[in-house]
């Protein structure tokens, strides 16, 4: 068995070259593209390993000369540029896998193995150009892992399971897959399921009829119909009532809807991604998920990660949020190295929704064209007097006018809604001084058990979760 490697380092050469070999593999070494199609068109090869920059061009750009040559020899493809973009334009080859730098020597050796054992591919690569304008930004490996399962639903309408913190970028992935998947010429419509009133969810996914129940004036087509021939992306859906549930689930099983008050099934072709910052399985056992919902939409899982588990990416997202500002309007910034060293050490407990909320209103407030360390301390330091002072200086009296102030409850509902806000701190703090435990929790408060339990799930909190979280 033979394999090309294309691949200029030659450190990096050397290193795959052994590992291959160890495998039985004979291997042929070049360092350009023109000395590659030279080989190729004088001899077979079972499979080739190239890099991406080369001495003399791109290797993915000129992969259509070698798909020429060898229709049927098994590509994969090696980058350092770990981008999204070089992920998918990797993908869009039919390449057989794509390792961003530095990968696993033993992962790659066995990759080849497989893919020269594998059938040749049927179908040729597509030759669309790369979407500009991609939402997912970071180079770490973390990303890299979500850029490579992303790559794999593209040419199939398999269900994907969206799984991270919140402020991780879940709707990013959903939107990525519909933009660089064969659906982008259809409609992404996104729903927010834990922002649908219970009673109302089922109409706004489904439809109704005219008349189906008081207020409904007119025919209203539901989400599923409105996402026909395009994706469907379904937000905290382990918010999800569970009679809504049980629809979702048939429609999902039947590919048709039923609106609210009708009889008529409708046939609909959409692609489902689903997205929560839950951990399901736990919901499961306590019997407020569906396990065969879970399990249907849980084809294919990727699990995003938290924003601390990839500081690396965190200088680039920064200067990412700054580019978007100015073109918002706000005032053209650059990030000097030492304030983008010192965003990268921060929690950011909020994730990327966090660090875009404070670039924006660093590019608001910053007086110089270059921000230093100086005004990202100045600003970091202002917002944690201002979390001190909203969260320990007022007293529970001011606070409760203050809450009113700013959130407005309709009339009729200000009692529930000031016990909610209030108990919703109380029970997770004690659940968090308890790692979670039920029973403690409610000794610690002096309620019964059985008034906890049915609050938590009154105000949808899972014990598990907080337990979770810290």
């Amino acid at each position: 068995m033979t394999v090309l490697l294309v691949e200029d380092d030659a450190s990096i050469a050397l290193v795959i070259t052994a590992a291959l070999e160890a495998e039985g593999f004979r291997v042929t070494h070049c360092d350009s593209i023109a000395e590659r199609d030279r080989l190729i068109a004088g001899q077979r090869f079972d499979a080739l390993v190239t890099d991406v920059m080369l001495t003399d061009g791109d290797g993915i750009e000129t992969i259509g000369t070698v798909r020429a040559a060898a229709p049927d020899m098994p590509i994969i493809i090696l980058s350092a540029q770990n981008t999204l973009d070089t992920a998918v334009r990797a993908s869009d080859t039919g390449a057989f896998e794509y390792f961003p730098k530095p990968f696993d020597i033993d992962e790659l050796a066995r990759t080849v193995r497989q893919a020269v054992g594998s059938a040749s591919r049927g179908e040729e690569a597509e030759e669309d150009a790369p979407v500009a304008g991609l939402p997912l930004v970071g180079r770490s490996a973390p990303m890299q892992a979500v850029y490579r399962m992303i790559t794999r639903v593209l040419r199939n309408d398999l269900t994907v399971l969206v799984l991270g913190e919140s402020g991780t970028g879940k709707e990013l992935v959903a939107e990525a897959i519909h933009q660089l998947g064969h659906r982008k010429d259809g409609p992404f419509v996104a729903v927010n399921t834990a922002a649908i009133p219970a009673e109302l969810i089922e109409s706004e996914l489904f439809g109704h009829e005219k008349g189906a129940f008081t207020g409904a004036v007119a025919r209203h087509i539901g989400k599923f119909e409105q996402a026909n021939g395009g994706t469907l992306f379904l937000d905290e859906i382990g918010d999800m009532p569970m009679q809504a549930q049980t629809r979702l689930l048939r429609a999902l099983q039947s590919g048709s809807v039923r609106r609210v008050g009708g009889r008529e099934e409708i046939k609909v072709d959409v692609r489902i991604v689903a997205a929560t910052n839950r951990d399901l399985e736990p919901m499961i056992a306590a019997g407020t998920f569906r396990e065969d919902l879970f399990y249907r939409l849980n084809v294919v899982p990727i699990t995003l990660p938290p924003l601390r588990e990839r500081a690396d990416d965190i200088p680039a997202l920064a200067r990412h949020f700054l580019q978007l500002a100015a073109g918002e309007g706000l005032p053209r910034h650059q990030l000097s190295g030492d304030a983008a060293d010192l965003l990268a050490r921060q929690p950011w407990r909020g994730n990327v929704r966090e660090l875009r909320n404070f670039i924006y209103r660093l590019a608001l407030l910053a007086r110089e064209d270059a921000i230093d360390a100086e005004s990202v301390a100045s600003l970091l330091q202002q917002a944690a007097r201002s979390d001190g002072e909203s969260g320990g200086a007022l007293d529970l009296a001011g606070a409760v006018v203050e809450w009113l102030a700013a959130n407005r409850p309709a009339p009729g509902t200000v009692y529930d809604a000031a016990l909610a806000a209030f108990e919703r701190p109380l029970f997770i703090e004690a659940l968090r001084e308890t790692q979670g435990n039920q029973l403690r929790a409610a000794q610690l408060l002096g309620i019964n058990r059985n008034t906890l339990r049915k609050r938590l799930s009154d105000l949808a909190i899972d014990p598990a979760e907080v337990h979770r979280l810290g």
